[in-house]
């Protein structure tokens, strides 16, 4: 199957939100809100998401679209606020029927938010969180070349649960860390 991989326009608010709560149902543990909550908001907030999400100079959001134009994936890169010159790769979602690697898509849109991130901004540093029981994604993202930093945090949604931190070493090779 053919797919374009590429960042959010403003107006697809509508669906961003439906892939993402899509995403949310699917996989409720991967993610740092709850499906009600993501669905309780308010079509503005929808809106100035995907704004955001298009535009920002640093924050944005790749979506994978099938041939028939459906969306069915997609990656974001945003700072981390509390750690300087650090980016995480966040959101990442394909849709059931369209994973695997033989279609490669989650790789592809990890790329593009790789690639948007090491070429528009200076962070010398990027990293993802993945829950503890998640091995699959774990598996992906290690086979991608992220690599264990042995930071964990609680999860935000059950605290008695961590999410592992990963870094990709090769984001900027000239950077030790």
């Amino acid at each position: 199957m053919t797919y374009a991989v590429r960042r959010i326009e403003p107006g697809e608010w509508r669906q961003l939100r439906a892939l993402r709560l899509e995403a949310l149902q699917d996989s409720p543990t991967a993610f740092g809100t709850t499906p009600a909550d993501a669905a309780a908001l308010a079509d503005e907030v929808w809106q100035q998401q995907a704004e955001q999400a298009a535009s920002s100079p640093t924050t944005a959001t790749f979506i994978a679209v099938a041939a028939d134009g459906r969306w069915v994936g997609m990656a974001g890169s945003a700072p981390v606020e509390v750690v300087a010159g650090t980016y995480c790769i966040q959101g990442v979602y394909v849709t059931p029927a369209h994973r695997g690697r033989a279609a490669g898509l989650a790789a592809r849109l990890v790329d593009a938010a790789i690639t948007w991130a090491r070429d528009v901004t200076d962070a010398s540093w990027l990293t993802l969180g993945v829950h503890e029981d998640n091995e699959r994604a774990q598996a992906f993202y290690r086979r991608i070349g992220f690599t264990g930093t042995g930071k964990v945090v609680p999860c935000r949604l059950n605290p008695a649960r961590n999410i592992t931190i990963l870094g990709y070493e090769k984001f900027r090779l000239t950077t030790a860390r």
